[in-house]
């Protein structure tokens, strides 16, 4: 089952995504994570931690699917 992560903002990186999760607690391990794992954005195996992740993407990780959805923002 894919979860899905809405972002305010336009994109997120990989490396952040990862974070925000709680998958990896910093930067350092988010590089060594994507390294050693099997990371992929829309069915492509990445290796970036600055990939940009928008709504509607999709990231599968030894920890789960997830999908990049857009949060409401109502004034």
């Amino acid at each position: 089952m894919k979860k899905v992560v809405n972002i305010k903002t336009e994109y997120i990186t990989l490396g952040q995504f990862l974070k925000y999760v709680n998958i990896v607690s910093d930067g350092v391990s988010a590089k060594r994570y994507i390294n050693e794992s099997n990371v992929t954005v829309n069915g492509v195996h990445e290796t970036r931690r600055g990939r940009k992740l928008y709504p509607g993407f999709e990231i599968e990780t030894d920890d789960g699917t997830y999908l990049i959805g857009k949060a409401q923002c109502f004034i």
